[in-house]
């Protein structure tokens, strides 16, 4: 990515900054370049090494965003994080050309593009620019949804249609010049899937990471998890942190979440109980941290 590199014998976190008024999951909660910004750099020390700028949210059924207007709401976004916080990988989720040019040059090194290469020219700019690019499998145009129980029959199943498309995109982007490391995969949980769907992807990981790429697993708060929970989004931590567990034990693993800093803890302490961590024989808790006093 722009002459760095990511160690991924570990997960890798990804925190999200949604530069939009109707995220899902977060809508205007952060209305302004400088709340933006501030959550990018809280996410950074909470343990992410890449941050996420969206500016146009997942939402269906309703029309896209004008590219300027996207490019409006990100490129500052980007050129805060990339002068605030230049060790963070900051990656952006778009996939438009203009969108795509507008943020590597404002400093961006991963082009996260969620249609799959809907538009085989993003693959040429991304190469061009040295940077990274992730491919998401779906079956759907940006803002419509598909749930389909049917839509996988004749392609062998979703997860064959997921590895098919996936390998398929990949010859796109090596054609335009993009490196073999320089791609990371995104199986596209919830993105022209019913939860059952994404289900069987998630259970049958090991044939996607069979590609030889890294994958970018977005589940945090996903439907998915709201179908098995009946729980809303900022009510799917606990669904998340299971997802997580599931997808984990496996070097390449990049996870794109919105409680960093609960996800942190969760590695960590998950590292240390399977013995991909020590724990020092002498490490005691922190006189400050053995007890906490009720809020008011």
């Amino acid at each position: 990515m722009r002459g760095r590199a990511l160690d991924l014998a570990e997960p890798v976190l990804m925190g999200i900054v949604n530069a939009t008024p109707d995220s899902f999951s977060d809508a205007g909660e952060h209305r302004t370049v400088d709340d933006r910004v501030a959550l990018g750099l809280e996410q950074v020390a909470q343990g992410a090494q890449i941050i996420d700028v969206g500016g146009q949210s997942g939402i269906t059924g309703v029309p896209e965003v004008a590219a300027e207007d996207e490019i409006a709401r990100v490129v500052p976004v980007v050129a805060g994080l990339h002068g605030a916080a230049p060790d963070a990988v900051i990656s952006v989720d778009t996939y438009r050309p203009a969108v795509v040019e507008a943020v590597l040059d404002a400093g961006a090194a991963i082009v996260n593009d969620v249609s799959g290469l809907l538009y085989p020219e993003v693959a040429g700019l991304v190469a061009a620019a040295g940077a990274g690019l992730v491919i998401m499998h779906t079956r759907s145009r940006p803002k419509h949804k598909v749930l389909d129980d049917a839509l996988y029959a004749r392609s062998g199943g979703v997860t064959a249609d997921v590895v098919g498309f996936l390998r398929d995109r990949l010859d796109v982007a090596a054609a335009a010049g993009v490196a073999a490391d320089a791609t990371i995969l995104d199986p596209g949980p919830d993105f022209a899937k019913t939860p059952a769907q994404t289900v069987e992807v998630l259970r049958n990981l090991g044939e996607v990471r069979a590609l030889g790429r890294p994958l970018l697993l977005a589940l945090s708060r996903k439907d998915f998890i709201g179908a098995i929970t009946a729980r809303p989004p900022r009510e799917r931590l606990g669904g998340t942190l299971a997802a997580v567990g599931h997808v984990l034990g496996h070097p390449g693993t990049i996870l794109r979440v919105h409680d960093v800093d609960v996800v942190a803890d969760y590695l960590a302490v998950a590292a240390v109980l399977a013995g991909r961590s020590d724990l020092p024989a002498g490490t005691r808790l922190a006189d400050g941290l053995r007890h906490q006093r009720p809020t008011a």
